[in-house]
This record gives C-alpha cells, structure tokens and sequence, in this order.
C-alpha cells in the first residue's frame, strides 16, 4: 500500500488536463468551504489524490480587496499542483480578471454552479447558473479568450435539473464553448440527503466529448470504483469522504494513524489556525474513537492539549 503511494507521487503529471488522458480514473479532492485549503490539499495529495480544488472563492471580492486574496487564496510551489481555483461568479470580466490573477499559481479555474446555499442563490452564484446556460457560456468564452496560456484549463460544477434534458443542453453549450471538464453533482439543487442520480451522470456522460467527472456520497476507494464503473466518468470527486478518512484514495478504510501523524506535522508547519486543526482531527478521528473518547477529544481547546492527548493515548 505504502509502495503505491510513493509511486503515485512518482508519477505525478504535470497538469490538470494531462490527467485526463493518462486512461486512469482521476481522484478529485473537492472545493469546501474553510477546508480544502493548503494544509489539507498538502495531505490528501500524500494519499494518491491527484487533483486538488481550493474552496469556493467569490470572484468580485477577491478582485477587488488585497485583503480577501490573502486570506483566501494560499498556495506553494513545492507540490500544490495541480491545483484548480473555484470561483463563484455571475458577470463573465470580473471571472476573467480572478483568472487572470491566479492564472500564474494554479493549473486552471472552475466555475461554481452547484452550490445549493439560499445566500449564494440570491446573490446570483452558484446552482441558479444552472439555468442560465447563456451566462455560463458567455462566462467560459470570456475565460478562454482573454486567458493566453492554453493549458490553463477552465472547468465548471454543475447540480442536475429535475429534466435531465436540460442539464445535457447546458453540458452541450458549455463543451462547444471550450470548457475542459465538467463535475456533475448528482442531485438536483433541492435535493439534499436523497439518494444520488448516478443514472443521470451516465446519461450527460454518453452525451459528452469532454471529460466528466462523477460527484456525491463516494466514502471509500470502492466507492469510487463503483461509481466509475456505473456512469463511466473520468473523474471521481470527494468531499465528506475524504474529509472523514484523508487516505481513501490509497485504498485505507479508515484513517491511518501515520495519516494523523501527518496532518498534524502539516498543520503544525502551515500554522494552520486552531480550530481548523482541531476539526479537522474530529472528522479524522471520527470512526476510530469512542463515544467516550470523543467528549473528550472534541472539547479539548488547545494545541498544546490536543498534541498531549495524541501522544497520551496514541503515543504520537
């Protein structure tokens, strides 16, 4: 197992659309809010994920104050690549200008129109694009006429419509408009917990060029697989799983103790702020702990505290 992952940092490609076309499934980190930042990008790609996203980014903010590009938007040259930039967006030049400015940094952008959340709704981002594929073609033509480098890949993340047709009518006008790949989130914008459309997946899969990647309740390696093998998508993103077990993509069922290990060793040289660190460890930590040892473990409220606990019970 160790073996493998060494390997697939060995064979790491060099950028996002070069994965696609190796004829392996590409194992997708996905964007999360206060999550899928550096810190947690630098562990899971030690556990053969092979493409990380940064959390969703509103595009207008971080064009226009210094202060939301530094605090949102972190990134290094040692490994963090490939490295896609999610932006929330509803006017196609202030994307081109968020583009522009991580253009130099990251292998490419994606645009949110997933999101279901009421706030990002009404301000006219995220899962209401679905139904303005107009918009969301002006939006990627913009991208890719303004972005000179042609590797720089531009991506979107879509929810399905209640008519499968209209989501296939979206992909179609956003693929003849350039964009690279498309993750599709298998549920539609009101759907929460329901069980996820792998079937509608499938379907926008045969109906596509492009690369697809599948999205929704993948919790374990064999997940994935089984997803892959139902819809046939290039790509396989994860958001709970991952957050709950770092090493899925290794094939680990649940977390290894050296995968803490390492999350710590990260945190700790990333300064990653306190109660990130510490939530990070209860999701980690949730299927390997007991309901006692939690009520411990999720109050603690210091580094220092949990650092003694760690090495108190699993001599880290």
């Amino acid at each position: 197992m160790i073996g493998d992952i060494v390997e697939t940092k060995q064979c790491q490609l060099k950028d996002a659309m070069d994965l696609f076309h190796s004829g392996q499934v590409v194992k997708v980190c996905a964007p999360m809010v206060r999550y899928s930042k550096l810190a947690f990008r630098t562990l899971v790609r030690k556990y053969s994920c092979d493409l990380c996203y940064t959390p969703m980014i509103v595009a207008a903010d971080f064009v226009r104050s210094a202060k939301a590009r530094d605090s949102e938007f972190t990134t290094n040259k040692v490994g963090d690549h490939p490295l896609i930039v999610q932006f929330a967006a509803k006017e196609a030049q202030v994307l081109c200008d968020a583009a522009r400015i991580v253009c130099p940094f990251a292998d490419g952008i994606d645009l949110n129109c997933g999101c279901p959340q009421r706030w990002a709704m009404a301000e006219g981002y995220g899962a209401c694009l679905i139904n303005k594929p107009e918009l969301v073609r002006d939006m990627v033509r913009h991208v890719r006429n303004q972005i000179d480098n042609p590797r720089f890949s531009v991506s979107i993340k879509i929810r399905i419509h209640e008519d499968l047709k209209r989501t296939v009518d979206l992909c179609q006008k956003a693929e003849a408009t350039g964009v690279s790949w498309i993750t599709v989130h298998g549920r539609s914008v009101e759907e929460r917990h329901q069980p996820v459309h792998y079937d509608a997946i499938k379907i926008i899969k045969q109906s596509m060029s492009i690369p697809i990647v599948a999205n929704g309740d993948i919790k374990t390696l064999e997940d994935a697989e089984n997803v892959h093998h139902l819809t046939g998508a290039d790509g396989i993103m994860v958001a709970r799983g991952l957050l709950a077990n770092p090493a899925m993509f290794a094939g680990y069922e649940e977390t290894p103790l050296r995968c803490i290990q390492d999350w710590v060793d990260i945190a700790l040289e990333h300064g990653t702020p306190f109660t990130c660190f510490h939530h990070h460890l209860m999701y980690m930590m949730e299927r390997i702990t007991s309901k006692q040892e939690k009520k411990v473990f999720n109050v603690l409220s210091s580094t220092s505290a949990v650092l003694d606990y760690l090495n108190d019970h699993y001599g880290m």
